[in-house]
Protein backbone atom coordinates (compact mmCIF):
# COMPACT_ATOMS: atom_id res chain seq x y z
CA UNK A 1 0.00 0.00 0.00
CA UNK A 2 1.09 3.93 -0.57
CA UNK A 3 -0.19 6.91 1.28
CA UNK A 4 -0.09 9.83 -0.50
CA UNK A 5 1.93 12.63 1.23
CA UNK A 6 -1.06 14.64 1.94
CA UNK A 7 -3.30 12.08 4.58
CA UNK A 8 -5.02 12.40 7.37
CA UNK A 9 -4.54 11.62 11.28
CA UNK A 10 -7.51 10.09 13.04
CA UNK A 11 -6.90 9.96 17.38
CA UNK A 12 -9.22 8.54 19.68
CA UNK A 13 -8.97 8.87 22.90
CA UNK A 14 -10.70 6.51 24.98
CA UNK A 15 -10.20 4.66 28.11
CA UNK A 16 -8.16 1.45 29.04
CA UNK A 17 -11.37 -0.27 30.43
CA UNK A 18 -13.70 0.82 27.52
CA UNK A 19 -15.52 -2.36 26.45
CA UNK A 20 -17.38 -3.09 22.81
CA UNK A 21 -18.58 -6.59 22.27
CA UNK A 22 -16.83 -8.43 25.43
CA UNK A 23 -13.22 -6.95 24.23
CA UNK A 24 -11.06 -3.87 24.69
CA UNK A 25 -12.97 -0.91 22.62
CA UNK A 26 -9.33 0.24 21.35
CA UNK A 27 -8.62 -3.73 20.18
CA UNK A 28 -12.45 -3.50 18.29
CA UNK A 29 -11.25 -0.39 17.18
CA UNK A 30 -8.03 -2.21 15.37
CA UNK A 31 -9.63 -5.02 14.23
CA UNK A 32 -12.27 -2.89 12.57
CA UNK A 33 -9.47 -0.71 10.94
CA UNK A 34 -7.59 -3.88 9.94
CA UNK A 35 -11.09 -5.06 8.40
CA UNK A 36 -11.47 -2.45 6.50
CA UNK A 37 -7.51 -2.26 5.07
CA UNK A 38 -6.54 1.01 6.12
CA UNK A 39 -3.06 1.72 6.31
CA UNK A 40 -2.16 0.49 10.04
CA UNK A 41 -3.19 1.30 14.07
CA UNK A 42 -1.28 1.90 16.80
CA UNK A 43 -2.61 2.00 20.63
CA UNK A 44 -0.63 4.33 23.13
CA UNK A 45 -1.59 4.17 26.93
CA UNK A 46 -1.46 6.86 28.46
CA UNK A 47 0.32 7.04 32.02
CA UNK A 48 -1.63 10.12 33.73
CA UNK A 49 -4.77 12.21 32.21
CA UNK A 50 -8.46 13.27 32.65
CA UNK A 51 -11.33 14.04 30.25
CA UNK A 52 -14.68 15.80 30.04
CA UNK A 53 -15.77 14.30 33.93
CA UNK A 54 -12.34 15.81 34.97
CA UNK A 55 -11.49 12.71 36.68
CA UNK A 56 -8.41 11.90 37.18
CA UNK A 57 -6.07 8.87 36.06
CA UNK A 58 -3.07 7.76 36.78
CA UNK A 59 -0.74 4.90 36.73
CA UNK A 60 1.61 6.50 40.21
CA UNK A 61 1.77 3.88 42.66
CA UNK A 62 0.14 4.91 45.56
CA UNK A 63 -3.18 5.70 43.43
CA UNK A 64 -2.74 2.89 40.56
CA UNK A 65 -5.44 3.56 38.14
CA UNK A 66 -7.80 0.75 36.46
CA UNK A 67 -8.69 3.31 33.78
CA UNK A 68 -5.56 4.44 32.34
CA UNK A 69 -5.74 6.60 28.89
CA UNK A 70 -5.58 4.92 25.67
CA UNK A 71 -5.31 7.12 22.50
CA UNK A 72 -5.59 4.82 19.15
CA UNK A 73 -4.22 6.81 16.28
CA UNK A 74 -4.75 5.74 12.26
CA UNK A 75 -2.85 7.26 9.22
CA UNK A 76 -4.28 7.30 5.59
CA UNK A 77 -6.39 9.15 3.76
CA UNK A 78 -9.10 11.28 4.31
CA UNK A 79 -11.86 8.79 2.37
CA UNK A 80 -10.13 5.50 4.26
CA UNK A 81 -11.02 7.09 7.29
CA UNK A 82 -14.22 8.10 6.63
CA UNK A 83 -15.10 4.47 6.48
CA UNK A 84 -14.37 4.05 9.97
CA UNK A 85 -16.44 7.14 11.20
CA UNK A 86 -20.49 4.98 11.37
CA UNK A 87 -18.16 2.36 13.85
CA UNK A 88 -16.67 5.01 15.70
CA UNK A 89 -20.00 6.88 16.28
CA UNK A 90 -21.68 3.26 17.25
CA UNK A 91 -18.59 2.42 19.79
CA UNK A 92 -17.55 5.23 21.20
CA UNK A 93 -19.82 5.97 23.84
CA UNK A 94 -17.13 8.25 26.21
CA UNK A 95 -14.25 9.88 24.68
CA UNK A 96 -12.80 11.99 21.83
CA UNK A 97 -11.80 12.05 18.27
CA UNK A 98 -10.04 14.35 15.82
CA UNK A 99 -8.97 14.44 12.89
CA UNK A 100 -5.73 16.24 11.24
CA UNK A 101 -3.85 16.72 8.19
CA UNK A 102 -0.42 15.50 8.18
CA UNK A 103 2.44 14.97 5.66
CA UNK A 104 3.67 11.57 5.41
CA UNK A 105 7.14 11.26 4.87
CA UNK A 106 7.67 7.63 4.49
CA UNK A 107 5.24 4.19 4.07
CA UNK A 108 7.29 1.36 4.26
CA UNK A 109 7.24 -2.10 4.82
CA UNK A 110 9.04 -5.29 3.62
Amino acid sequence: MKLPEEGMLLRIFIGESDNYSGKALYEQIVLKARELNLAGATVLRGIMGFGADSRMHTAKLLRLSEDLPVVVELVDTEENLNKLLPFLDEVVTEGLITLEKVRVIKYRHK
